[in-house]
Formats: C-alpha cells, sequence, structure tokens
C-alpha cells in the first residue's frame, strides 16, 4: 500500500476502546470500509477477508477478549488483530492488524503484508511436516497440505483422522455473548435503496413481536448459545517438495492479493462517485454488478490476472462495463452443437440461435457455409495465439467478421453477460484467471445444462412446482414476470468448434442460456443482495438487504430483528425447500451458493421464489444412478455428472448449507440486522421440519446439518496456495475441503 494510504488507515483505526468481541457498538470503532480513501478502504477489506480465512481454515478459536492473536511460528512472532464483531458462521468483522511487540507508532500490518506472513507460514508449515511429522504445524496452527484430503466417510476407512495434532486438544469454549442487536445500531435503519431518501427511523426492539418469540428456541438456548473451536482439516503425509512448492505459491499469493486491491480500489473510486444505478438498468442487473468487494471469505476475490485497467473499465461488471461482442465464422465442418431451445413446440438450432442474437453485424452475410460464433473481445485477441486455432484462421476455416453489434453487459461472472431486451444470455469462455481458476467453458459442462434441461422436461419440472409452488398471489406477485416458485435457469443450448482432429477446441465454446429477466423483474443474486456498498459519509456499509429490512420495518413498525427473521424464513422455504426437494425427489444436488442463487422479490421486498443457475454445478448422485437413467436414457453419459454420494454430500453441505444459508445469517449479524443465534435456531426448527416433520424432504442434508457436530467447508485460501484450478480435474479433488465446527450443533443447542 502507498505510503500515504497507510497513513491515512493507521490515523482511521487509532480511535475508540475495546469492545466485546461478541459485538460492535456503532462508532466504537471506526468502520474501515467506508474511509474515504478508497485505497484505504480496499485495503481494509482485503485485511478482512485474509483474516477470515486465515481463522476458518486453521481453526482459530474465538479469543477470550478484543484481540485475536495469530501465532507465526515461521518468523517466531505473531499478528495481533482487533476483533470488532466474531460471527457463529465465520462472517467476522476486524479491525487495526498490528506484529506483537512493535512500536505504538509502528503502522498497521496492510494486507499484502499480511498475505506474506500468512503465506510463509503456510510455505513453512508444507515443509516442516516432511521434516518432523508435522510438529512445528502443530505449534503455528497454520494449513497444511492435507486440508483438502476427504473426510473418513468419503475416503474409507483408510483417512486418517480429523483431528490433527495441532487441535488434539479441543479449545476452550468461550460463551458467545449477545451479536450486536438492532438497539446498537441506529445506522442500520438510515440504509437505503441507492442514494434515495433514507427511510424513517427504526422501532425499539419489540421483545412481545410474536415473529420474534416465534425464531426463538427458548431463552434456555439462546443463553447457552455457543461455538465450539473448530476441528482441523484431514491428516495427511506431507508431499516431498511440499515446502518449495508452497513457497512458489504462497509469493503469487501476494501478488494476487495486490491485484485484488488495487482492482477493488478503482471500484469504489468510481461507484462513489455514482452510487445510484440508473432506473433503467433493474434489479437484476444492478444486483448482478452490485458485488464491489466480492466474496467475503476469498483471499483475492478481486483478483484478474491479464486484465489491463482498461480492459477492465468495459469488462468489469462492477463498473457497469458494457460492449459489443466480437463475432468470427465457423465453417460448418468443424462446427459443434446441440440445443434442446424450443420455440412453438419446435427445436431452434444453436446456430439459429447465434444468428439471431448477432444482429446487424451479419447483415452483409456470413461466409457460404460458415455459421456465426460469439466470443468475448478479450478473447477473440487472445486466441489468435494458439497455433491450432491460428493455423484455421490462415487456412480459412475460421474467419474474423469482428465487433459490432448491440452492447451486452457482463454480471457477476464477468464472463456471462446480458441484454434486458434479449432472449438470451451468453456464458462466453474467458481465459482471464478470476479467483482461483480460468474461465473457459468445458465441453461437458455445455452437454450437462443441455442435458438438465431435457431432464426437467422429462416430468421433473412439473413435480417439482407442484411440490414447491410459489406464492398465491396472482400473476407477478414474485416480482419476475415469469413464472413464480422456483426453477433452474436454462442452459439448452451452445455451440463450438473442434480441430480437425476432431478434438474441442477450447476457448471458443458457448453456452445460449434462456434470459427469463427483464428490466422490471425483482430477481437479485443473493451476493449481490448482501454485499456491502461501502460509500463514505454512513458509519457503516449498507446492503441492499439493510435497505429492504429497514423500509419493511419502518413501514410495518417491527423491529429490524423481528422483519430481519421473518424475511430469513420466507427465504428457507421459498429458496431452500426447493432445492432440497431436488436432491431428495430426482437425485440432484445443486452447487447453490450465493452467486448461483437468485430469490425473487415480490414489490415490497419478501423473498416470493427462486432461480439456480450454473451449468458446473450439478452433482447426480451414484445411488440413483439407475433412476435418472430411467427418466433420461444415457443421462450422465457425457456430462461427466455421476459422483458417489459421499462428494455430493460434503459439496451439497458447503454450497448450501454452509455458503448459501450460514453466508446469509452471517450478513444479518454482521451488518446488525439480527442476532445470529435467533436465526440459527430458526433455521434449526426448518431443518426439523424437513426432517422429520409431516412435510419431510427425502434429502439427508437436513438431518445431517442437525446432527453433524462437523462440516466439512471449502478452503479458499488453501486451494489459491496450492494452485489448484477449480475447473481443472476430477470434482472431488479440484479444491481444498477443511473441517469447521457446525453453529448449528454443539454449543448452540
Amino acid at each position: 500500500m502507498p505510503r500515504q494510504h497507510r497513513r491515512a488507515l493507521d490515523d482511521h483505526q487509532a480511535g475508540g476502546g475495546a469492545q466485546a468481541p461478541g459485538g460492535a457498538a456503532p462508532g466504537r470503532h471506526p468502520e474501515p470500509l467506508v474511509h474515504p480513501d478508497p485505497w484505504v478502504a480496499a485495503d481494509a477489506a482485503a485485511v478482512e477477508n485474509l483474516l477470515r480465512c486465515w481463522v476458518r481454515e486453521t481453526g482459530l478459536a474465538r479469543p477470550e477478549t478484543d484481540v485475536l492473536r495469530i501465532p507465526l511460528a515461521a518468523g517466531g512472532g505473531a499478528v495481533r488483530v482487533l476483533v470488532r464483531y466474531w460471527s457463529p458462521t465465520g462472517t467476522h468483522l476486524f479491525g487495526r492488524a498490528a506484529l506483537e511487540h512493535a512500536p505504538e507508532d509502528a503502522p498497521a500490518v496492510d494486507a499484502v503484508t499480511l498475505a506474506a506472513l500468512l503465506g510463509r507460514e503456510a510455505a513453512y508449515a508444507a515443509g516442516a511436516g516432511a521434516a518432523d511429522g508435522g510438529s512445528r504445524v502443530a505449534e503455528s496452527a497454520a494449513p497444511r497440505p492435507g486440508a483438502g484430503a476427504p473426510s473418513p466417510e468419503a475416503a474409507g476407512p483408510s483417512a486418517e483422522p480429523l483431528v490433527p495434532s495441532m487441535r488434539a486438544a479441543a479449545a476452550p469454549t468461550v460463551p458467545v455473548e449477545a451479536p450486536p442487536g438492532v438497539e446498537q445500531n441506529p445506522e442500520a435503519a438510515k440504509c437505503r435503496d441507492g442514494v434515495g431518501e433514507p427511510v424513517a427511523a427504526k422501532s425499539s426492539e419489540g421483545a412481545g413481536d410474536p415473529q420474534a418469540v416465534k425464531c426463538r428456541d427458548g431463552a434456555e438456548e439462546r443463553a447457552a448459545a455457543g461455538e465450539r473451536g473448530a476441528v482441523g482439516p484431514a491428516a495427511q503425509a506431507p508431499e516431498p517438495d511440499g515446502g518449495r512448492a508452497a513457497v512458489g505459491e504462497a509469493a503469487e499469493l501476494v501478488g494476487r492479493v495486490a491485484d485484488s486491491i488495487q482492482r477493488t480500489a478503482l471500484f469504489l473510486k468510481e461507484r462513489r462517485a455514482a452510487p445510484a444505478d440508473p432506473p433503467e438498468r433493474g434489479s437484476f442487473l444492478s444486483s448482478e454488478q452490485a458485488l464491489i468487494l466480492g466474496h467475503p471469505l476469498h483471499p483475492t476475490p478481486k483478483s484478474r490476472e491479464g486484465l489491463s485497467e482498461a480492459e477492465a473499465r468495459h469488462y468489469s461488471p462492477e463498473l457497469r462495463g458494457s460492449f459489443p461482442l466480437h463475432w468470427i465464422a465457423v465453417d460448418r465442418s468443424l462446427l459443434a452443437a446441440d440445443s434442446a431451445w424450443t420455440q412453438r413446440g419446435r427445436t431452434v438450432p444453436a446456430e439459429r440461435l447465434a444468428a439471431r442474437l448477432a444482429g446487424a453485424i451479419l447483415s452483409e452475410g456470413l461466409p457460404s457455409g460458415a455459421v456465426p460464433l460469439p466470443l468475448h473481445p478479450w478473447q477473440a485477441r487472445e486466441i489468435r495465439h494458439r497455433p491450432a486455432i491460428a493455423a484455421l484462421f490462415a487456412d480459412g476455416l475460421l474467419r474474423d467478421i469482428g465487433q459490432g453489434g448491440p452492447f451486452w453487459h457482463p454480471t457477476s461472472s464477468v464472463r456471462t453477460v446480458y441484454r434486458p431486451d434479449a432472449p438470451a444470455m451468453l456464458k462466453l469462455s474467458l481465459g482471464v484467471r478470476i479467483t482461483n481458476s480460468r474461465r473457459e467453458n468445458l465441453r461437458k459442462e455445455l452437454r450437462r445444462g443441455v442435458e438438465v434441461h431435457r431432464l426437467l422436461r422429462s416430468g421433473v419440472a412439473e413435480q417439482w412446482r407442484a411440490a414447491c409452488p410459489g406464492p398465491t398471489g396472482g400473476p407477478g406477485s414474485s416480482g419476475v414476470s415469469g413464472p413464480s416458485g422456483f426453477d433452474i435457469v436454462r442452459d439448452p443450448a451452445w455451440l463450438g468448434a473442434d480441430g480437425a482432429d476432431g478434438a474441442p477446441l477450447t476457448g471458443l465454446d458457448v453456452v445460449i442460456r434462456h434470459n427469463p429477466f427483464g428490466p422490471t423483474d425483482d430477481a437479485v443474486c443473493v451476493a449481490g443482495l448482501t454485499a456491502s456498498r461501502p460509500w463514505p459519509g454512513r458509519p457503516l456499509p449498507c446492503s441492499r438487504l439493510a435497505s429492504i429490512v429497514a423500509r419493511l420495518a419502518a413501514r410495518t413498525g417491527r423491529s429490524l430483528g423481528a422483519v430481519s427473521a421473518e424475511w430469513f424464513l420466507r427465504y428457507l422455504h421459498a429458496v431452500v425447500r426447493p432445492v432440497l426437494w431436488l436432491d431428495g425427489e430426482a437425485g440432484v444436488a445443486l452447487e447453490a451458493h450465493q452467486q448461483n442463487t437468485l430469490v425473487l422479490l415480490d414489490p415490497e421486498g419478501w423473498p416470493a421464489g427462486g432461480r439456480y443457475r450454473d451449468n458446473q454445478g450439478y452433482y447426480f448422485r451414484e445411488s440413483r444412478r439407475d433412476e435418472l437413467d430411467r427418466r433420461l436414457p444415457g443421462i450422465g453419459r457425457d456430462s461427466d455428472t455421476f459422483v458417489s454420494d459421499e462428494v455430493a454430500d460434503e459439496r451439497f453441505t458447503y454450497y448450501l448449507g454452509v455458503n448459501n444459508v450460514l453466508g446469509l445469517v452471517g450478513a444479518f449479524g454482521s451488518q446488525r440486522l439480527a442476532d445470529e443465534r435467533v436465526l440459527l435456531a430458526a433455521f434449526r426448527r426448518f431443518l426439523g421440519e424437513a426432517a422429520t416433520g409431516p412435510a419431510a424432504l427425502r434429502s439427508t442434508l437436513p438431518a445431517r446439518l442437525l446432527e453433524t457436530p462437523v462440516l466439512r467447508c471449502k478452503a479458499n485460501m488453501l486451494t489459491r496456495l496450492r494452485g489448484l484450478d477449480e475447473l481443472v480435474g476430477p470434482v472431488d479433488t479440484q479444491s481444498v475441503y477443511v473441517t469447521i465446527a457446525n453453529p448449528l450443533v454443539g454449543g448452540t443447542s
């Protein structure tokens, strides 16, 4: 961080006294994310992300004071961090970080320095394990290469114990103090959508509010609520060269953190200058472009290796970018495509869909026998350097048409583009390394999207709608012009090209995705709904979720906590229950993390339905293979979608249970909207009804979340430190998983 920005950070964080780690009174400690200098705010966000990842992935226990001590065995010291809010679900808020025993006037530890320290610690742990069987790892509490080992249930009897020596003795349990309540946050009620007029001030917490009472499991449970120290990752013998490899990956982490900070600072600068979205953009696009800070539990959420600043201005959703596509002509002899897209009962070929989307740019006509193929402009330039593709251009089998046609808008994934007036979205291949992976479509994923569309049309969709109907308020009651309830945003067509040898030409494949959302539809990505909008002049960042809750509370005269509890319960029934039904009845588990999950809001802002998207994120359970094959003969043959039930359980638990629902609970708590323990109690009751009630579902996830004291959880920092590309390789080894304490069990029951 530049020196002047670091000095500003120190000045901003210098004030304030101690506060209990379970809560943070507004104004007690300055909110670093609203610092007027975007560099300072971006760095503070990066520090928080790194710390959240490290705490979760190494199992650091909650401190007994407001200071968290992170031991650094590699350097013989420690980092001490102010805890502004300790979240039962992991959405902690941190303040100033400093080296232990540093002079009082020493600068705070910035994100790049922290990344170097933690990366070095991880590299030290990897090397030490080979030398002394992991004793140094135990001392440092740093992650190990074995953190991604499967649980005994998944790996079989040969798997080593889940509890490594570093946490063989359970950390002492610290009772969870009341998270920040509504009364502690008068600013929460001032949140507003965009830059409109603030809503009326909140009402006081209504102890007698029936909704608030309904969402508690009794005073005894609330008083006894607490967290266990997290149980560590599975042990595994370190690789002989683990230390050397880890050093290289740790160095790369530092560079990626710096890149992420630089981009975040640019996003903050530009969005603070124009915070209000133009009304014609609509809620869907606004939410897709609202993730200014990115995933709160990723070490480099905004790193985009290979994208220049000038390119970022056109291609970044955070900057409200838009651009025309680049088109090439593919000789029909090379064309690879499939389509289950229908219109008036007849299948529309993928090449015809592409031609419709191209519009005027094809007015002069294609070369005879050629098919139009859309590309991301960045990708169009990059692929010309690939020998196989360059040779096809030289032979005239691929021809450049150029960039043109209507402007498309990048959505939260960067590579999927949207036009409000188009019947389809396009999921383009993009070789930029975004977070952990280069985002180029794989042929099996394209086939998977069409396959799922055909599976749903085999009768599954009708059964699903009957079992999980939407609201009964009539057309438009869900806030979306299409069917209410829950559904999957379909990927019914794709096209690409094969080389002369018949092998796919990676980098050219594109998904044609159905676009069910118009500019007036209030379909909101959950990650965008909960994303902080850290504008200066506000004591707290304010998400759209906070704006909705504050507006509902002001209109109804109820407390923020009571409205939050009802909103959360409606979300569970409108979004989570249908996903559980599909797993239990059809044997299809969805990778329903917050960015892949859309919630449909009614005109008042209440959840009324949902949508899931992503042709990468389907898990067909092996135990249901025969049943699925009867529904759609040959299913999974070319899409590589069947996985063992153990793998499906692990991924489904993380994506829906941990990332989606517990992440939403953490957002409510860290944004001072609700007591997390109240929402966890509501979630437990919902799961109990789904597991054993009169309307019980066949999915095993509810019982697993209720009964398992530990959960498998994706470790984004360890995945980054091990250099894994999450789109490459077998599904069960694409990323690192660790074991964390289940906040639904243990000290909270």
